[in-house]
């Protein structure tokens, strides 16, 4: 028998679908813990190439971390009433678990791994483990049972990693990773029970693109910071005044490319889903690439207020002229996901900038930030031309109409 205690904490189709004040206080973290994730690259930035890149990596598992504790507390707000107190504790306790998290971030490979390792156990073992007594014994319980058994195994190589050398540790946390992001795609399976895909997940839609849309305006936030707090740490000249105004232009290029018409349809796109869970899964792989683009645009900003001429670094285009490629990428996997086509506009930008970068390594930083931000204007450009005169464009993706469940195991399971 179904325990009507336990189904209370599910959220009733008549809960708000826009987030509440608890999760845009939880996302309050986020800012802070982006800015970790830029200066730990920032710091990397004058390393050799291949220190470049081993940064590079060790900051990517650091972020991949903090963005799957992100992303399943999205998906707990989505299935679950965010106005009841085991919600509202589960919440404020991932809030807690990701600020220490955040504040270990840039010693989490030397000397900070154990807090960083404990806070991010604490909430991917302890989240579920509380939700699942709170449902009692309701069906959708072994759901987030599976979730603490993924994260226990995980837990092993995790700490592993924190206690064995540091030449292991990046591979330990990286086969962590590996776990925890292959227990997210598969459904996190076990033996009897099967999966329980996030393509049978019974969510709400419209709220999930709330968050989604707000994670990328996150992003954007810690890109106006890293500028502000990089100019104004600085001595005003008229070189920086130009990068400084470059930097905050092209990251508003970016929120209007974003926004332009797939943007804005996303929470229709969710709401007419056959299956909001199929989309949804694959629209929060698509906002991490769009995020992980704009962090590294933001990396890029600092590097050229700074030093705004002389002979631009090589391994700076990685974040100048590599973020908005990054960033064009995702939001052209975007665009598919709500239309089911691609602009010629964004194929155009992302190759565009891929061609000029090897002749950008022969000017100065800010000549290549220039360069960017003219692209990045030509794209939304674009944009504005096409859609000049036109209505409004109904959201007509593939996979707003591919088949509902196929959860496996327990049908429209919630994490």
């Amino acid at each position: 028998m179904t325990d009507q205690r336990g189904g209370q904490l599910l959220r009733p189709e008549v809960s708000s679908t826009r987030a509440t004040f608890l999760e845009l206080f939880f996302d309050l973290v986020f800012v802070f813990a982006l800015t970790r994730v830029s200066l730990r690259l920032v710091d990397g930035a004058g390393d050799s190439a291949a220190g470049l890149a081993a940064e590079i990596v060790r900051t990517g598992v650091l972020f991949l971390a903090l963005w799957l504790l992100w992303t399943i507390t999205v998906w707990v707000t989505s299935r679950y009433e965010p106005e009841r107190s085991v919600i509202q504790f589960v919440v404020v306790g991932s809030m807690f678990g990701a600020m220490v998290m955040a504040v270990a971030l840039p010693g989490a490979f030397e000397e900070r791994a154990l807090p960083f390792v404990l806070a991010y156990l604490a909430v991917m073992i302890g989240r579920p483990s509380v939700v699942a007594v709170a449902l009692r014994r309701h069906p959708r319980r072994t759901v987030p049972l599976r979730l603490a058994a993924w994260a226990a195994v995980g837990a092993v190589p995790w700490l592993a990693g924190v206690f064995a050398p540091e030449q292991l540790r990046l591979p330990l946390w990286v086969l962590a990773l590996a776990v925890d992001g292959t227990g997210l795609v598969l459904g996190w399976p076990l033996p009897r029970l099967g999966p329980a895909r996030a393509s049978g997940w019974l969510i709400a839609g419209e709220h999930l693109a709330d968050r989604y849309q707000q994670i990328f305006l996150i992003s954007l936030g810690e890109s106006i910071l890293v500028i502000g707090l990089t100019y104004s740490g600085m001595v005003f000249t008229a070189d920086r005044a130009g990068a400084f105004t470059i930097a905050f232009l092209t990251t508003a290029l970016l929120w209007r490319i974003y926004f332009h018409r797939a943007g804005h349809l996303l929470a229709e796109a969710l709401r007419v889903a056959r299956s909001p869970g199929r989309v949804g899964a694959s629209v929060a792989a698509t906002h991490l690439v769009i995020v992980v683009g704009v962090l590294s645009t933001a990396v890029g900003y600092e590097l050229v207020i700074a030093h705004p001429y002389g002979r631009i670094d090589p391994a700076w285009l990685v974040f100048v002229v590599g973020g908005p490629a990054i960033f064009l990428l995702g939001r052209a996997r975007f665009e598919y996901e709500i239309f089911g086509r691609v602009s010629w506009s964004r194929s155009g930008g992302l190759l565009a900038l891929l061609l000029l970068a090897p002749a950008l390594v022969l000017g100065s930083p800010m000549a290549a930030q220039a360069v960017v931000a003219v692209v990045l204007a030509g794209v939304a450009l674009a944009d504005a031309w096409r859609s000049r005169d036109r209505a409004p464009e109904m959201p007509a993706s593939p996979l707003l109409h591919g088949e509902a469940g196929g959860g496996g195991g327990d049908f429209h399971p919630a994490p």
